[in-house]
């Protein structure tokens, strides 16, 4: 071989060199009987074998979840059948009769709220919403001037409200969407005692939780619109420790139960919660004969006796009578005071 073609013939070799590499890579990363385009862990080959035989149960699968329907189909029907005579917990809606009485729930108050009883409204509503979902005589809901903070929590926190069956929940105030002479507003303050309920009515309750910080604003709100109101019978059969102002889904809850069950006094103690320390009035006037006739056996002893027990109540009642005093003295310092 000459000289000149010496160093083709390398080149040559060279190129052919690169050439078998090339292939032989080209070989290795071709898949192997049986395997991807990587090499396949003992892991990853399981998965796959369960993945071919989810694949291949499906319609199997489909079959069994019809079956699975049809049995508990089958199942609901006997124990609706067993349960006919009544004593079912879970009542069937067929019995649902619906009340033509509507309830509002007034959301005017939004700005004299904070967000932490913003919160506490939020969730008597969805209290309300759902006993009136439940109840044998449902009202016609509705929830009126809806917006600002209270639609804002509700947003954030409750998204599903927007899928709320049963109730209208609409943004303006209720004095534009219901005639004035049907609106009743419940109210604690009022001085009219509420007997009966009128279905062709609609009845407002104040969705305000101020802690007592705005007391008479629904009555005064009420008043101000010209619009009729009024009280629940609270103190014709219960006794109650604090002030009689309850809860918006308590108000609500009451007003379901006395349309199931017309009779205020049990609908008030199947609703009222126990710290509110609700007695029957009845019960309440036996107690507080009782403790005078025990005071009068006390008082049977001599007239020293008499005039010591009356001095000792009188020092028990002195705090009260004292301030009672000292707010009479201010009354009367304030109108001396030059206008």
């Amino acid at each position: 071989m000459s000289s000149e073609m010496l160093p083709a013939f390398i080149e040559t070799s060279n190129v052919d060199k690169k050439q078998g590499i090339n292939e032989d890579q080209e070989e290795s990363q071709k898949p192997r009987l049986g395997e991807g385009c990587e090499p396949i862990s003992k892991r990853q080959m399981k998965k796959l074998i369960k993945q071919k035989q989810w694949e291949e149960q499906r319609e199997l699968r489909k079959q069994k979840r019809k079956e699975k329907r049809k049995r508990k189909k089958l199942e609901r029907q006997c124990q609706m059948e067993s349960n006919s005579d009544g004593n079912d917990r879970k009542r069937v809606r067929r019995d649902v009769v619906h009340s033509t009485l509507r309830l509002i729930i007034d959301c005017s108050f939004d700005d004299l709220m904070v967000l932490k009883d913003i919160k506490k409204l939020h969730k008597q509503i969805q209290r309300c919403y759902a006993e009136n979902r439940r109840a044998l005589h449902p009202v016609q809901f509705y929830l009126t001037s809806h917006g600002g903070q209270l639609k804002k929590n509700m947003d954030e926190n409750d998204k599903g409200w927007v899928n709320w069956k049963d109730i209208h929940i609409k943004p303006e105030h209720y004095s534009e969407l219901i005639k004035k002479e049907d609106l009743i507003y419940l109210t604690s303050d009022s001085p009219n005692i509420l007997k009966e309920l009128d279905e062709s009515k609609a009845y407002v309750i104040g969705g305000l939780v101020d802690h007592n910080h705005h007391k008479g604003l629904t009555y005064k709100q009420a008043s101000d619109y010209g619009i009729n109101h009024a009280q629940l019978p609270l103190g014709n059969f219960v006794k109650m420790n604090g002030r009689k102002v309850l809860a918006v889904n308590h108000v609500f809850e009451i007003i379901l139960e006395y349309l199931e069950t017309r009779d205020w006094q049990e609908a008030f103690f199947t609703i009222l919660p126990q710290r509110k320390g609700a007695v029957p009035t009845d019960k309440a006037c036996e107690s507080a004969s009782n403790d005078n006739q025990s005071l009068r056996m006390e008082e049977g002893g001599s007239d020293s006796d008499s005039s010591e027990d009356e001095y000792s109540r009188n020092e028990l009642d002195s705090p009260r009578e004292e301030k009672q005093d000292k707010e009479n003295h201010t009354e009367s310092t304030v109108n001396s005071l030059p206008h």
